[in-house]
């Protein structure tokens, strides 16, 4: 038993990966999630499609690589985080839509929190900032609006989940309630540093605690699968939010090692180790994949969009027939000749924290084309990453850790050369692409491994991790420090309208 199979559930896909225990991709099957959009600024998914696309490509993957379940070590589970569910415990049924981290509808809620001043205790006790890109105000709109759901909650009939612990319990027939350390830690519900669900802010949220999951490591026996889904019994060993399992993914094991996932959003972590480091600079303290019973940590930066503004210039502007197109149509100019595209669909992420900026796009001119469009739209992506950087760096500084000194980057729009190169010219220091880019369903594989005995020690793992290619900076400093103040200029614009 030398394969482990990774189940990675993101927001626009649900794959699943076939590992061997040199960490190389043996098999990989992925199917398209629809994405609901009720209202302008919800966004939802259906639960159901959710376990169906994940089982399927399961067995697919599983067939693909020519395996019995006797022959799977573990499952792993990485998974879009914050999206939220609700389920009856009886019978599994799911209460309503899965509501998307994305989504905004919670915001009002929030604004009224802070206005109370609750901020000052959810960054306390959680790390995080009020905001409905995290659980507590999706589970609370759905205690509050779905009908009868409050009384059932009070009753205890009802489960609480992210994606994890629906996909576990899912597989597990309904045996086993459970999350990880990183996704309770995204709640706004979670003490990270007594690790523990928080019943001051339960009450704050007036969320019932017998709605919640019982918090493990990432790396731990959850239970077995039912033995009908795959022909026999396959061990759960490892859970972590998919940006924390990214990290682990990228042998980010130690202070001060950083990595970027270029997806949907966009996501950079950096580690912290044992030590919970309060950001000063917009940025929100996390649990990291924890690999055993010692608490580990990151500080983590996250923009909302990012490779979506590549979607939008498919679907929304048509500038492009297949987001594949993206890279040519930008490289066609040199410049984005002034162009600076705020891609603030959604509001603004780290380290701004701005749910009510818009996208924008600034400094056209009869000259602008599409092209130039394009690549100011795939420079954003950098421009926000490096913004996030900044914070990170000024954090670490203050904090007395050590600094970034290269960046690991994945996600699927880490293929794109373009974008990269800029990256490092930003940013001043190295960034670095794997030559497996599949890190977060690789880490998910290592959690999984790690309690089922396939390797013994991180080291094993960090000498797996080898760099497929190295962008190194070119660009002049005082160059780069130019465009980032342009780039701020235009942020401002864009919350300001």
């Amino acid at each position: 038993m030398s394969f482990i199979l990774a189940l990675d559930q993101g927001t626009s896909s649900s794959r699943s990966i076939v590992f061997d225990t040199a960490g190389r991709v043996v098999a990989l099957a992925q199917r398209e999630l629809r994405q609901r959009y009720p209202q302008p600024g919800w966004v939802e998914h259906d639960p159901m499609e959710i376990w169906r696309t994940q089982l399927d490509t399961a067995r697919q993957a599983l067939a693909q690589a020519g395996l019995t379940a006797r022959e799977v070590m573990a499952i792993g589970i990485a998974n879009q985080r914050e999206t939220t569910l609700l389920w009856e415990r009886a019978s599994g049924r799911p209460l309503h839509h899965a509501i998307v981290w994305q989504d905004r509808r919670g915001e009002p809620m929030c604004a009224a929190l802070r206005a109370q001043g609750l901020d000052a205790l959810v960054r306390e006790r959680t790390g995080l900032v009020v905001d409905s890109y995290f659980s507590a105000t999706k589970i609370r709109w759905l205690l509050d609006n779905v009908p009868g759901a409050r009384g059932a909650a009070e009753r205890g009939e009802l489960a609480f989940g992210t994606v994890d612990s629906w996909l576990l319990w899912q597989l597990t027939g309904g045996h086993v309630h459970a999350t990880d350390v990183s996704n309770a830690s995204r709640s706004m519900l979670y003490d990270i540093g007594r690790q523990r669900w928080d019943e001051e802010l339960l009450q704050a949220f007036d969320i019932p605690a017998s709605l919640l999951p019982e918090v493990m490591p990432s790396s731990h026996r959850y239970g077995g699968t039912d033995a009908a889904l795959f022909g026999g019994a396959i061990p759960v060993c490892g859970m972590a939010g998919d940006q924390q399992a990214a990290l682990f993914g990228q042998a980010c094991f130690t202070p001060g090692m950083a990595k970027n996932t270029y997806g949907t959003g966009c996501f950079l972590l950096m580690h912290t180790g044992h030590r919970l480091q309060r950001s000063r600079h917009g940025l929100i303290a996390t649990a990291a994949a924890q690999p055993g019973a010692a608490a580990q940590y990151a500080l983590e930066g996250s923009v909302f969009v990012a490779g979506a503004v590549v979607q939008w210039l498919r679907d929304g502007l048509q500038a492009i027939n297949a987001s594949s197109e993206v890279e040519a149509l930008a490289t066609s100019v040199p410049d984005s000749g002034g162009v600076m595209f705020v891609p603030a669909f959604t509001g603004l992420g780290a380290p701004y924290w701005d749910g009510e900026a818009r996208g924008a796009i600034l400094g056209l001119t009869r000259g602008s084309t599409a092209a130039h469009v394009a690549r100011a739209a795939v420079e954003s992506i950098a421009y926000q990453s490096a913004a996030l950087l900044q914070a990170m760096s000024r954090d670490a500084q203050e904090g007395g850790g050590p600094p970034v000194s290269e960046l690991r980057v994945d996600g699927g729009a880490c293929v794109n050369d373009l974008l990269m190169q800029f990256q490092a010219d930003l940013l001043g220091i190295p960034v670095l692409r794997p030559r497996v880019t599949e890190t977060t369903a690789l880490g998910a594989a290592y959690l999984a491994g790690l309690a089922a005995g396939a390797w013994q020690v991180l080291d094993e793992l960090a000498a797996q991790w080898q760099p497929e290619r190295v962008f190194t900076p070119t660009m002049d400093r005082a160059r780069a420090e130019e465009l980032m103040a342009r780039w701020e200029r235009a942020v401002r614009q864009a919350t300001a309208a």
